[in-house]
């Protein structure tokens, strides 16, 4: 039996901008956003996604888990995966909205790139009128960064995908560095989250190798079944669904981008038989790779 999550995990690419439903970056301007869910935005999640709000103006009531902040615009919050949150913005603010795939910010959250001290990373809210001077040029680098990155995204240019995961980077690194004072204070996050994040680095590094559920364990010194509890608690659903999942954002990736043969996808995503590649994207897609491939190029958005 499937475990229902009692917080609503929302989808951006999918509930909202589907032009993009499985792209790594997903940005739009808050009050679009605001638009179509409502300035009052009810407690959700986004698994196996980072999402970051700048705000540049109003009052902004932001609850991020257990944590409660009121702030006066320009002011930003960074949501990991998985985490509640909830927010209400005035009518009249506007500003950013940016959703990244997880697996474009893990790197920079390692130990060795000294952002954040480590993966587990817990929400951040910020106030960008109480920074420290030394922080203005930081400050005003992200809000051109962010005006770069709008501009990205609307436009359909040569090496669009690139440029907005470059940017991405570029704005994710002067949201940690402006966030160094609040990192510093953060409290542990709980045992399972952390198990949960560490899991995600897992399969970045290793869906490729179709590793048997026991390995991921033992990679994480936890039980199988501990593993899989703590996916069902956090993501509603099975330690060996994610992988699947991953394996079929890569898939779908290679054949939305690439021009690879199926056949070849399938032996770049470690599988050894082609037909049993198209079962398993069939079973998951409901429909072939093909098919997925030719539909989402004459789409009536393509």
């Amino acid at each position: 039996m499937v475990v229902q999550p009692a917080i609503p995990n929302i989808h951006i690419g999918q509930a909202y901008g589907q032009r993009y439903a499985d792209a790594e970056v997903h940005y739009d301007a808050l009050g679009n956003l605001a638009d179509f869910f409502g300035r009052d935005m009810h407690v959700h999640r986004h698994d196996r996604f980072f999402q970051l709000h700048y705000v540049k103006s109003g009052t902004v009531r932001v609850y991020l888990d257990d944590q409660y902040y009121l702030q006066e615009g320009p002011m930003f919050f960074l949501t990991p995966p998985t985490i509640a949150h909830a927010f209400v913005t005035d009518a009249q603010s506007d500003g950013h909205v940016l959703t990244v795939s997880q697996q474009l910010v893990w790197p920079l959250l390692e130990d060795s790139v000294g952002l954040a001290g480590g993966a587990r990373i817990a929400p951040i809210c910020v106030a960008v009128g109480d920074l420290d001077g030394v922080y203005a040029g930081e400050v005003q680098r992200l809000t051109l960064l962010l005006d770069q990155l709008r501009s990205e995204f609307a436009a359909n240019h040569p090496g669009r995908v690139i440029s907005l995961e470059a940017l991405t980077r570029l704005i994710l690194i002067s949201v940690l560095r402006l966030s160094a004072p609040s990192l510093s204070a953060q409290p542990s996050r709980s045992e399972d989250l952390q198990i949960f994040q560490r899991f995600s680095m897992q399969i970045e590094a290793h869906y490729l190798e179709h590793l048997p559920l026991s390995r991921y364990a033992q990679l994480l010194g936890v039980a199988e079944a501990r593993l899989n509890h703590v996916c069902r608690r956090i993501a509603g659903r099975p330690s060996k669904r994610l992988v699947f999942e991953r394996l079929m954002q890569e898939a779908k990736r290679l054949l939305l981008f690439t021009g690879s043969t199926v056949n070849e996808i399938c032996y770049l995503l470690g599988f050894k038989d082609p037909a049993y590649f198209s079962r398993f994207f069939s079973r998951h897609a409901g429909v072939t790779p093909g098919e997925y491939r030719l539909r989402s190029r004459v789409g009536p958005e393509s």
